[in-house]
């Protein structure tokens, strides 16, 4: 029996509940082992641990957006293969989301108490982004993943020696999030232009990751 052609109705009923898990809950993952989950760490200092906990928040707080994003793409796209695409990515970013948390109750602290907004921000871009076509959608992928990376890497440098747990996650999310530049690129994605790719997306990054250090 073929299955039945979800409406608007029944898709945004999901986005919701996706979204709940997403904030409010651990979101589903695939069967990938979490990188820090054998690693040993060595002793933090209180200014370190809070160092690292802060860190860990933003980068959560960045997957929060993540998954927004994708969902929106996800969304609004007009083809079957970017969307599957798109969930795909999503799941991936799902292990992101989880590794950090799992970190950073380790580290006896918080998540972002403002999950919510970077949730339902980032769920608009994506879904502005797919209704501008999947061409200009995957662009959007890009350059995010890209930024990402960048904000990762300089994380990396910022993470104290010790904390080899926190750095075992980010180096895999940095992996990852190159591979979901790259399969943007191989499914069609343009460049964005100059003024968002300079401008308007490091300043929503800024705020996101001032905001999220200390909230």
């Amino acid at each position: 029996m073929p299955a039945r052609k979800l409406s608007l109705i029944d898709s945004l009923l999901i986005e919701v509940d996706q979204s709940l898990r997403v904030i409010h809950a651990k979101a589903p993952v695939t069967e990938r082992k979490n990188p820090a989950e054998d690693i040993v760490n060595g002793e933090l200092s209180e200014e370190e641990t809070r160092l690292s906990a802060s860190l860990m928040r933003v980068n959560h707080a960045g997957e929060v957006s993540a998954q927004g994003l994708y969902r929106g793409q996800a969304l609004m796209s007009k083809s079957d293969e970017i969307r599957r695409q798109m969930k795909v990515s999503a799941d991936e970013e799902n292990d992101h989301l989880n590794w950090c948390e799992t970190r950073i109750e380790q580290l006896n602290s918080h998540k972002s108490f403002l999950s919510p907004v970077w949730y339902l921000g980032s769920f608009g871009i994506g879904a502005l982004a797919g209704l501008a076509g999947d061409k200009w959608s995957l662009g959007f992928v890009k350059e995010t993943e890209d930024q990402v990376g960048k904000h990762i890497a300089s994380h990396l440098n910022k993470l104290p020696e010790n904390d080899a747990a926190s750095r075992a996650i980010l180096e895999q999310m940095k992996i990852d999030e190159a591979h979901h530049a790259e399969v943007a690129v191989e499914a069609g994605a343009v460049e964005l232009p100059l003024p968002v790719r300079k401008f308007v997306m490091p300043f929503i990054s800024k705020v996101m990751t001032t905001v999220s250090a200390k909230i």
